[in-house]
This record gives structure tokens, sequence and C-alpha cells, in this order.
């Protein structure tokens, strides 16, 4: 049977979150699953997990993996509490030591953090093959944005690209983050859509113009044509003029400094101090 595709949209950070499966009463994977979080308390909670929770046993699903395609720096990360409400495994790129380093520098975090994902159960190798379930899968190494970004390609025509492409009239991602790098985004993207043209394309978020509602999946064939950064005939000294000048313009995402320090430890919050209470930092004037 082909991969059955259910996408989650958490409105406050346009994220998408998917649960792949083969069948009701299978195994499945959760992508991306996002713990919410309010800057302005420091509260989190779990609605937006709790929904794929709910479809999840709905549909007797039996998770085996909760993938991220990176670390991310626009949501925390809720593989931890779905991996304590449903099983699995939570695995990344095994390019995650890479981020882990620069950040635990950034932050000043405790001695003892290892920067070599072993907070993660699972690191994919580039290429590496694994199961889900029936459906075999692929870990693809896509760096660019960050250098441990993965896009997992699903039974040959599906790809959940991360942090690579957006919608073709969004364009693609931002390389101004710490390791990030428009010349390895561009090779990526390419690797991407070297697939066959109907290989669909599921993104991580859609930030969409006004006329239209977020969509989560376009083809290879749709982006070749139409994808405004990075369509055929845009070669990569434009495509990199292009990604530099614009990151130039962005602001940092609001959730960056709070989500990258719980994201590097696998969705996992910072070490409880003497006093019980978890926290985050604030690093000044650095970035």
């Amino acid at each position: 049977m082909p991969a059955q595709i259910q996408s989650f949209l958490d409105p406050a950070s346009k994220t998408f979150t998917y649960v792949v499966y083969e069948h009701d009463g299978g195994h499945c994977a959760v992508v991306d699953p996002v713990l919410d979080y309010d800057p302005a308390s420091g509260r989190s909670g779990t609605t937006q997990a709790d929904r794929v929770i709910a479809f999840v046993r709905e549909h007797q699903l039996t998770v085996q993996w909760l993938l991220e395609t990176h670390a991310h720096a626009d949501h925390l990360s809720a593989a931890p509490y779905l991996r304590r409400e449903l099983g699995g495994k939570i695995a990344i790129g095994e390019s995650i030591g890479q981020v882990q380093n620069v950040f635990k520098t950034l932050f000043n975090l405790e001695p003892q953090f290892a920067v070599d994902g072993s907070q993660f159960d699972h690191l994919f190798a580039p290429d590496a093959s694994f199961l889900i379930g029936n459906l075999k899968a692929t870990a693809l190494h896509v760096p660019g944005h960050t250098p441990a970004d993965m896009a997992y390609l699903i039974d040959g025509d599906v790809i959940l690209v991360g942090d690579t492409l957006f919608m073709p009239d969004v364009g693609t991602a931002r390389c101004d983050f710490p390791g990030g790098n428009a010349h390895q985004l561009y090779a990526s993207i390419r690797k991407l859509l070297a697939f066959p043209a109907g290989v669909r394309l599921y993104v991580c978020h859609d930030y969409p113009p006004e006329e239209r509602e977020p969509h989560c999946v376009s083809t290879v064939g749709e982006q070749r044509q139409h994808n405004i950064h990075v369509r055929d005939g845009i070669d990569e000294a434009a495509f990199v003029a292009m990604r530099t000048q614009r990151d130039k313009t962005l602001g940092m995402p609001t959730l960056l400094l709070p989500a990258i320090q719980v994201n590097v430890r696998a969705g996992h919050l910072p070490p409880a101090e003497g006093n019980g209470v978890t926290y985050l930092k604030i690093p000044i004037n650095q970035l």
C-alpha cells in the first residue's frame, strides 16, 4: 500500500507535523512534532501534540519513529512527550553534533552536555535506509539551512523535505543561522529536485500570501517550474546572491533562543537547578 500522510498545522509557528503510515493498525512515524510554548509566560503545553496522539490512537497505530528533520529554531519539539505517551525512537541526522557544539558554546551549557548526538535514540547516516512498518524509507542529508538537516524519502514517491524547500510561491529556507550555507542549500535542493516530477514534497512550514490558505504538499515538477527562488534556470550563483541578500533582511524567529537550547537536547528541557526549577537562557547581544 502507498504511504498515507496525515498533516497537522500548528498555527503559531506555521509548522506541519506529519504522521506517516501504511494502514490502520500498522506502524507509523511522527515527523517534527510541536510542543506549545508561550514566551511571555514561559509556559509549555501539549495541545498540538495531543492532536497527533488522538489520531494515532484512533487509527490504532504503533509509533516506531519520532523523526526530526533538524534542530528547529521556531518551535520546541514534543518528541519526548510523544515517546512517553506512545513510544518510538527519537531520531535525527548524525551531523547534529555540529549544531550542538555551536550552541553549547553560545548558551554556556553544562560541562557534561555531550555534543555527540547521544541525547537522541538514533542518528541517521546520510542515505541510511530504515523501515516504517513495511514502508521503505531513506534518510537524506540536505544541509544548508543547518549542517544537520535531513529529508525523509518514503516508499520512493514521498519526501518530507524539512526546512529546505517551501511551497513554490514562498521559495526556500534561510541560511544565516550558525552553520548555514547557501551553496550547500542549493546543492541539497537540486538533489531533491532530481527525483521524478511526480514525487510529492511535504514541507515543514508554509508562510502563504494573503490570497491563499496554508498548503503542505507540492511535487518535484511544480517546484522545478514555479519555485520563486530555485526553479529550473536559476543557477547556483544567482541563488546564493538572492539568499544572502534576503537573509540580511530577516529578523530572528520569535522562539529561536528557547527552541534551540531545547531541541539540541532532543526536545528535553535543561536539567532543573537546585531549587527544582528549569530555566532557559537568553544570551544578550550574541546574535
